[in-house]
């Protein structure tokens, strides 16, 4: 990439088109006084229009030249990024399975609108998306998507008010804490919701107190002036004494430095407690913080899943390209439409579920055919287990101990 960023740095540095606007600005200049000295004296036009020939023509061969520069600039960019990313066609199968789930794409695409604060946009694709229902796909042996439970999930359950409300909300608290430094509605939410959040064990309302007493300590919404710092501080024991007192059967650890704190006022820079009260990162973590445990409480996770699976994709595209090429080569078909054919490494960030690999087939299991557990502990896929069996008492594949079929217990992974 080093290549590319040199090219980036090139273009930033020619692409600059400041002058060529300053050059076509004096055109229009020399055009206007022009004008104005036809419009006194129409006498004077043509001793005027030959004037002026030189210098126009002289400000354009100017600000083509600027624009060489330009599109040389680009061209290079463009010849970097073309060498960098090469045009490769997405891998192909005609075995899609999304074709048969319409309405779970469009409930991801609703969602993912929602969750960025697009509301309008949600409105607009949610009307288009209801007035012109998806179609399932026609091909045999895909189902219909409408005769399936997931219509539960469908657009229609995401038309609530209430939904959207709560995400205007969500957006509305996370404005006033980023852009304003104010943690008063955040601090209210907790407040609203502290039951919920103490039962998921969450101690998102004792760190929005905590951050509050550290921003007023520090001087409030005049960090900068002295005389209002000893005011400040006041105000931050207050609010303590007020409002962080219950925390203490819980926090109490906390709650003593951020007492002993005081001690230090005058240097606390230098002072045990600096990375509570010098943290950069603070408010942007709280925030993170507050958007993860507001969308729990929704029954949402804090990413947006159609994120995720686009970057997840993405990583995935250079190993399905490299594949089909393999494919194609040794005339090969992938027919596989649950499971991919290839592992495909992915961050531990997008590590969701376990999987689980029979020991005896050497195929991932699926739904249709989950793991089972037999008495002795090991654990075999349900179809190994079925051909193990053939109706009777069967010998575990990697011990003594003999079993029957309906002594083994599916497992949920």
């Amino acid at each position: 990439m080093e290549a590319l960023l040199e090219e980036h740095e090139k273009l930033a540095r020619k692409g600059n088109l400041s002058k060529s606007v300053d050059d076509v600005q004096k055109t229009i200049d020399l055009l206007v006084q022009a004008r104005e000295s036809i419009a006194v004296d129409p006498n004077c036009a043509r001793v005027t229009l030959a004037k002026l020939q030189a210098p126009v023509k002289q400000s354009f061969e100017t600000v083509n030249s600027d624009l060489k520069e330009v599109y040389k600039g680009l061209g290079n960019y463009s010849k970097a990024l073309d060498k960098k990313f090469k045009d490769k066609p997405l891998p192909t199968t005609d075995h899609d399975a999304l074709s048969s789930h319409p309405a779970l794409i469009n409930r991801a695409v609703a969602m993912h609108l929602l969750r960025e604060g697009q509301f309008s946009v949600a409105s607009t694709f949610l009307t288009d998306a209801t007035n012109r229902p998806p179609h399932s796909d026609p091909r045999p042996g895909i189902p219909n998507s409408h005769s399936n439970p997931e219509d539960s999930l469908g657009i229609d359950s995401l038309k609530s008010e209430a939904l959207r409300k709560q995400f205007a909300d969500m957006y509305h608290i996370l404005h006033a804490m980023k852009q304003e430094r104010n943690l008063l509605p955040a601090i209210d939410w907790a407040r609203t919701n502290s039951k919920s959040l103490e039962t998921r064990g969450s101690n998102l309302e004792f760190e929005l107190g905590k951050l509050q007493f550290v921003w007023l300590f520090t001087g409030g919404p005049n960090p900068n002036d002295p005389g209002s710092r000893f005011q400040s501080q006041q105000q931050a024991l207050q609010y303590a004494q007020r409002d962080l007192v219950h925390f203490q059967g819980r926090y109490l650890k906390e709650m003593t430095q951020l007492s002993g704190a005081m001690a230090f006022s005058p240097n606390l820079s230098q002072s045990p407690y600096r990375r509570i009260f010098h943290n950069d990162s603070a408010w942007e973590d709280l925030a993170s913080s507050f958007t993860r445990e507001f969308c729990s409480l929704l029954g949402l996770s804090a990413d947006s899943p159609l994120h995720i699976a686009a970057t997840a994709g993405a990583i995935a595209l250079p190993t399905l390209l490299k594949l089909q090429t393999i494919m194609k080569e040794k005339r090969t078909e992938w027919t596989t439409q649950h499971e991919l054919p290839v592992e495909i490494p992915l961050p531990p960030a997008y590590h969701f579920h376990s999987i689980f690999v029979c020991p005896v087939s050497k195929e991932q299991t699926t739904d249709d055919n989950p793991p089972m557990m037999m008495p002795c502990g090991h654990v075999v896929a349900q179809e190994s287990l079925m051909r193990l069996a053939k109706g009777s008492r069967f010998k575990c594949p990697y011990c003594p101990n003999e079993s029957r079929p309906e002594d083994a217990k599916r497992l949920y992974m």
